[in-house]
């Protein structure tokens, strides 16, 4: 009996150290969770025990060190949680390391070459969360021009500018910028058509009464053999004023201009040629508002001046946020989510499977994935440009490899005894 014990003293300890020794090995391994070996002694009805087994292999799902790496790829989970993948054989499988590539067709993968998968967005990149879990790639198409709907504009307007009669003003001499006594001041701003085209939009505004302005303004740019155009009084209406504390009226409401924009086109083949620029005019409206604008004994200026136009862009880069969003960049300074990363979490994570390559995979005893959006439930946040390294105390496993180290000295010590035992009994 004295010997089966030893032995399975030794079997335990073995054991024991196989797990030490791994997490040793892990210790630099992204996402890494320690494992620990629980033993258990056992008894056959008698008083005296037959030695010890080894009940389970207990997985250490406390929180790595979370580092920045600055590579924007890179991903951390803060908190509960784990990644989604599906693996190259469809199966999915789960994992703390947020290491990522892009493959040449779009696809954010691991080193394994399993995807990450998430939310996906629609063409306009809004994320549909909530919605069906599926692998997330980044379409590489550009982003197509979009034409300016709404100029939003606030200023200040110098309240002691002198009164010009509204009578006297030439209007093509205002829309041509060529006469300063023709209005009080003037600005100026972007605007794309629905080409992407920047145009000119010059804004000249004149005080006509006690607290009344009267607005008048000027397209110009855009192709060769796109039109000017200048405009006496943006719309019908286009006077405004301000109540005696300099406030815009708040009967105010935006103006609305209709611009006809020049459009290229191709020759009938599809081919560019002499045709290429050839006007096709279609009709562009733009909302200007003037909220927020006031009339104080200040100098006029500009206080903001926002526009919702673009021009066409390329795609240039990939970058991941916090909440997991991935976004698309382009060369015209916007950016569109291509979707958002999903994260995981179990009920029992202990219970998960380890299946090598920094994944694990769901059994019975974890229960089913509750899959969510980052810092939702019970998961944690993503942080990009960062890794959880590995949760392995490397003094406690030095530790720990000593006391098996002694008790497997332990166990041969009386396996050695028992057999000096024996041989004198042999002798007698």
């Amino acid at each position: 009996m004295s010997f089966s014990q030893a032995l399975s003293g030794l079997n335990a300890q073995q054991q024991k150290l196989g797990a030490v020794g791994n997490n040793i090995a892990n210790s630099q391994t992204v996402g890494f969770k320690s494992s620990n070996v629980q033993f258990a002694d056992v008894y056959a009805e008698s008083r005296i025990g037959l030695g010890v087994r080894t009940a389970s292999v207990l997985q250490n799902f406390s929180q790595g060190n979370v580092e920045s790496t600055n590579r924007n790829m890179d991903l951390a989970i803060s908190g509960e949680g784990f990644f989604r993948f599906q693996q190259p054989n469809g199966e999915v499988g789960y994992s703390r390391n947020g290491q990522l590539t892009m493959t040449a067709d779009g696809r954010l993968v691991n080193a394994q070459g399993a995807q990450i998968m998430g939310y996906a967005a629609n063409a306009e990149g809004v994320v549909q969360a909530g919605g069906d879990v599926s692998a997330i790639s980044v379409n590489a198409d550009g982003l197509p021009a979009n034409a300016t709907e709404n100029l939003d504009v606030s200023l200040n307007l110098d309240a002691g500018e002198e009164i010009i009669d509204p009578t006297g003003i030439d209007a093509a001499a205002v829309a041509n910028g060529l006469d300063t006594s023709q209005y009080s001041y003037s600005t100026n701003g972007t605007i794309y058509d629905s080409l992407g085209n920047a145009r000119n939009l010059t804004m000249y505004f004149t005080k006509t009464a006690a607290n009344e302005w009267r607005v008048d303004a000027r397209m110009s740019g855009g192709p060769a053999g796109a039109p000017n155009y200048g405009f006496e009084n943006i719309a019908a209406g286009s006077n405004f004023g301000f109540t005696t504390d300099g406030r815009l009226n708040d009967n105010f409401t935006a103006f609305d201009i209709n611009l006809d924009t020049a459009g290229a086109v191709l020759n009938a083949d599809g081919t560019a040629g002499t045709n290429e620029f050839n006007a096709t005019v279609t009709s562009q409206q733009v909302e200007i508002d003037f909220d927020n604008t006031t009339q104080f004994a200040d100098s006029s200026t500009v206080n903001d001046l926002t526009q919702d136009g673009y021009t066409s862009g390329s795609l240039v880069g990939v970058t991941i946020q916090n909440d997991g969003t991935v976004m698309r960049n382009y060369s015209n300074e916007q950016s569109r989510a291509a979707g958002q990363i999903a994260l995981v979490s179990f009920r029992n994570p202990e219970g998960l499977k380890p299946e090598g390559d920094n994944l694990w995979t769901a059994t019975a005893d974890s229960g089913q994935e509750l899959v969510g959006a980052a810092g939702t439930g019970l998961r944690g946040m993503i942080e990009a440009s960062a890794v959880e390294t590995s949760n392995v105390d490397m003094a406690r496993e030095l530790v720990d490899m000593i006391v098996a180290q002694r008790a497997y000295q332990a166990n041969s010590q009386t396996i050695s005894t028992q057999d000096e035992l024996l041989q004198t009994i042999i002798n007698l």
